[in-house]
C-alpha cells in the first residue's frame, strides 16, 4: 500500500523542476516565448495608452463643466475616419440661436459663444522681437468663464462691453505668458495678433492635465472677445460653438429642450434629421469608448497572433523535452509516479515558461509606456490593473492550453519501453 503524499510539497517540487528545467535551457526557453512577450506586451501598450486618454478626456470634461452641452452644426467628440463630405453643406449656428436657448428652454441656464480664430498667414503672437507659435486663439463671449469654470491666475475677462465695442484686448494662457514676458507681469503690455495690437488684460490659471488637446495647447490659449474675432477674421462665424450650461443635474431633460428649440430656429421639418450635433459630458464619453472597443478588437487580434505563435513554440518545445527526458519519466513510473504527477510536471513547466513570459512582456509594456510618456508628453499612458492581471491569465491560459498534449503524452509512456529508449 502507497503511503500518502502531501499534496503541497509535490506541488512545490513539481514547480522547482520546471524552474530548474528553465534555468537549464535559458536561450531555448526565451526564444519559444517571444510570441507570448509580444502578445502580452502589445496588448498592455495598448491598453495604457487608452485608459490614459480615457482619464485625461474625463479630466477635461469635467473642468469644462458636467453639466454642459456643447452645440456644433458639424459632429463632434472622438471618431474614426474622416468627417461625412455632406455635413459641410450645414449652416453654421448663429448667436441668435444661444439668444433663443436662454429664452425658450428654462432648464438653459446660461449660453456661451465659442469659436476657433482661423487667421491665414501668421498666426503667432508677437511681443518685442519675441514670438508665440501656434497658439489657441480663440473668440468668445463675455460669460465664457461663468460657463466653462474658467480659472484668472491675474487681471480680468473682457467685459460684454468689451465684446460689443469690438475692443482688441486679450486674455492669453500661462504658456504665452512665460514665453514672451519670463518674470514680468503680462498686463497692460501689447502684442501683436494678426497684425493689430492687442491689450493684455487677463492670464489664464495655468492647467495641471492634458485634457483633449493636451497640456501645452490648454496653456497656449488665447481668448479674445466673439465680435472681435469676426472683425478680424470674418470666417470665425462659420465655427460658432454654443456651450449651453444646463441645470444641476438636469442635462438629459435640457438635451431634449435644446434639441427642440434648435430644431425651430433651423425651421427643420419634423420628419427631417437634424443638421447638427449636441455633445455631452456622458456622450463624448460613449463615443471615445466605442472607439476603444474597436482598437482593443484590432489589439486583441494582433495579440492572439503572437500567443499562437507562443503556445505552438510552447507546445514543440515540451514535446521534444518529452522525448529527451523519456529514461528519467521511466525511472520516475518505476519508482510509483503516477499519471497525474507526470501530467503535472509537464503542464507546470509549460505554464512556467509562459508565465515567465507574460512577465517579461509586462516588463516591456511598462518600458514601452514610459517611454511614450517620457517622448511624447502630450501622449499620456496609464497601465490599468486589469490589463496586468488579463495579459498574465492569458500567458497562463496558454501554457495550460498548449501543455495539455505534451503532458498526456509523457504520462502515456510505457515505464518498460521508457527505460529502453536511448
Amino acid at each position: 500500500m502507497r503511503a500518502p503524499r502531501n499534496r503541497s510539497f509535490v506541488t512545490a517540487e513539481a514547480l522547482r523542476m520546471a524552474l530548474e528545467n528553465v534555468r537549464a535551457h535559458k536561450l531555448r526557453s526565451f526564444l519559444t516565448v517571444v510570441g507570448v512577450v509580444i502578445g502580452v506586451s502589445v496588448v498592455i501598450v495598448i491598453s495604457s495608452v487608452l485608459t490614459g486618454m480615457r482619464k485625461n478626456i474625463v479630466r477635461s470634461i469635467e473642468e469644462y463643466g458636467t453639466n454642459n452641452i456643447f452645440a456644433f452644426h458639424l459632429s463632434t467628440g472622438p471618431r474614426l475616419g474622416p468627417r461625412d463630405r455632406a455635413e459641410f453643406r450645414r449652416k453654421p449656428l448663429r448667436p441668435e440661436d444661444g439668444v433663443a436657448l436662454v429664452a425658450s428652454a428654462p432648464l438653459v441656464e446660461d449660453v456661451a459663444n465659442s469659436a476657433g480664430l482661423w487667421i491665414p498667414g501668421d498666426s503667432s503672437i508677437h511681443f518685442k522681437g519675441e514670438k508665440f507659435r501656434g497658439p489657441q486663439i480663440e473668440g468668445v463671449s463675455a460669460n465664457y468663464p461663468e460657463v466653462v469654470t474658467l480659472e484668472l491666475r491675474e487681471g480680468r475677462f473682457f467685459s460684454r462691453e468689451d465684446d460689443l465695442a469690438r475692443r482688441n484686448v486679450i486674455v492669453i494662457g500661462s504658456s504665452i505668458a512665460e514665453a514672451l514676458f519670463l518674470n514680468r507681469t503680462a498686463l497692460g503690455s501689447e502684442v501683436e495678433l494678426a497684425g493689430q495690437p492687442f491689450k493684455v488684460i487677463g492670464v489664464l490659471e495655468k492647467k495641471k492635465s492634458g485634457g483633449l488637446m493636451g497640456e501645452e495647447d490648454q496653456n497656449g490659449q488665447a481668448l479674445i472677445p466673439y465680435r472681435t474675432a469676426r472683425k478680424i477674421a470674418p470666417r470665425t462665424s462659420e465655427w460658432l460653438m454654443l456651450i449651453i450650461r444646463a441645470k444641476s443635474g438636469m442635462v438629459k431633460p435640457a438635451l431634449d429642450q435644446v434639441e427642440e428649440v434648435l430644431r425651430r430656429q433651423r425651421r427643420l421639418r419634423a420628419n427631417a434629421e437634424s443638421d447638427f450635433d449636441l455633445s455631452t459630458a456622458d456622450r463624448i464619453i460613449e463615443q471615445f469608448d466605442d472607439i476603444t472597443a474597436g482598437v482593443g478588437m484590432v489589439a486583441i487580434a494582433i495579440s492572439s497572433v503572437g500567443l499562437m505563435v507562443g503556445g505552438i513554440g510552447v507546445m514543440n518545445i515540451m514535446l521534444v523535452s518529452v522525448t529527451e527526458r523519456t529514461q528519467e519519466i521511466g525511472v520516475r513510473k518505476a519508482l510509483g509516479a503516477r499519471k497525474g504527477d507526470i501530467v503535472r510536471q509537464f503542464l507546470f513547466e509549460a505554464v512556467t515558461l509562459t508565465f515567465l513570459g507574460g512577465m517579461l512582456g509586462l516588463m516591456l509594456a511598462t518600458a514601452v509606456s514610459w517611454l511614450l510618456r517620457a517622448l511624447i508628453p502630450e501622449l499620456p499612458t496609464e497601465i490599468p490593473m486589469w490589463a496586468v492581471v488579463a495579459g498574465l491569465a492569458t500567458s497562463i491560459g496558454v501554457g495550460l492550453g498548449f501543455g495539455v498534449w505534451p503532458a498526456k503524452r509523457a504520462a502515456a509512456l510505457d515505464p518498460v519501453e521508457a527505460l529502453r529508449w536511448e
